[in-house]
């Protein structure tokens, strides 16, 4: 495996609603940022990454305006995922792994305040023929989930305020979030369900924001910044499509994953310091730190997406978390978590090393 790390990574602050703003406003000053943090030049830059989801855009090939941030001319290697950007991290990880190139910028847009309804449009990634006609509003599905986890003795809606209460106070330190503070469980656990036994709290409020990750190999990461935040694994899987054919109180994909994933990187979950995991719903992180095997890591310091969920953005935010950890020292070992779709259908698993 080639030796490759993030060594810059920049965000916007996650707002609830930047609707004025195009994904080229939002997302320049945040390109400039991460590039400026290791001293190099556009032009050093040999292939660019992109997640954006055209489907909260409201139009087909909405990221082409990003380009507009990126610079297009003289011509670049680009690509896009119509998915969370952690898969465009992946993808870039495996373009480097290739040897096409030395450094490569990934980049991710989550403008969730666009859609008028998200009602109209999480539906869509539900099966065509028996779900979807049903319309289930967007929390539903992960409201049975989390009914089957509380059922199961996995969490209760007790330990899920102490989840974001936790969360929301971390956040008060980011300055990227979108909300935090100090909240009280009792307070947490007198408001009104959304999707019993899902308060509002408990899931994570849509926003908008970008994200930058910069990635060097070998010698370049080296030369670009003094603690280079080491990838040693990605790995991605994926469980059934239909929410009905699986175990919902349970993640294969994650564990799968996670497995793979230690066997690349030569460390397990279980020794991480620090795990940042894509929780859209506060149930899920009990679920997944069991499918990860954690073993005392800290879990979401930045206050994760109970915090702010950028969409399409918030996999590479929790890859860029975890790598800050190490660029700054604070940690040794750290991990990155991602989904994409319903209940947990399908997880990236990202471990980071700080040694050289």
């Amino acid at each position: 495996m080639r030796d490759t790390a993030v060594v810059s990574y920049a965000q916007s602050p996650c707002l609830a609603a930047n609707r004025r703003d195009d994904m080229a406003d939002i997302l320049l000053p945040v390109i400039r940022a991460a590039v400026d943090a290791v001293g190099i030049e556009r032009d050093e830059i040999d292939f660019y990454a992109s997640g954006s989801h055209d489907f909260f855009e409201g139009r087909t090939f909405a990221y082409i305006e990003s380009l507009d941030a990126v610079g297009a001319w003289p011509p670049i290697s680009e690509s896009h995922v119509e998915m969370d950007a952690a898969w465009a991290f992946a993808e870039a990880w495996s373009w480097l792994q290739l040897g096409q190139g030395d450094i490569a910028l990934v980049y991710g847009i989550g403008r969730g305040s666009l859609p008028q309804d998200l009602d109209q449009v999480m539906p869509a990634q539900l099966d065509p023929y028996f779900l979807a006609p049903l319309r289930p509003h967007r929390d539903a599905v992960a409201g049975l989930q989390a009914c089957a986890a509380i059922d199961a003795g996995l969490t209760s809606e007790q330990h899920m305020a102490e989840i974001v209460s936790r969360c929301l106070a971390s956040a008060t330190e980011n300055p990227y979030a979108q909300t935090s503070g100090q909240v009280s469980v009792h307070d947490l656990l007198a408001a009104p369900y959304v999707s019993s036994p899902l308060r509002k709290h408990d899931v994570s409020p849509p926003g908008d924001a970008a994200a930058v990750v910069v990635l060097a190999a070998g010698d370049a990461a080296r030369r670009l910044t003094a603690r280079p935040a080491w990838v040693r694994a990605v790995d991605h899987r994926m469980d059934t499509h239909y929410p009905g054919m699986r175990d919902l109180t349970s993640s294969g994909s994650t564990r799968i994953a996670a497995g793979r994933a230690a066997d690349l990187a030569g460390f397990a979950a279980a020794d991480v310091e620090v795990a940042e995991l894509h929780t859209e719903y506060s149930h899920q992180e009990p679920l997944l730190a069991m499918a990860l095997g954690l073993n005392g890591a800290e879990i979401n310091p930045s206050g994760g997406p109970l915090a702010g969920r950028p969409a399409t953005a918030t996999g590479l935010v929790r890859i860029g978390e975890a790598a800050r950890q190490i660029l700054d020292g604070r940690a040794g070992r750290t991990l990155a978590h991602a989904t994409n779709g319903p209940a947990l259908q399908h997880n990236l698993v990202c471990l980071l090393e700080g040694a050289a």
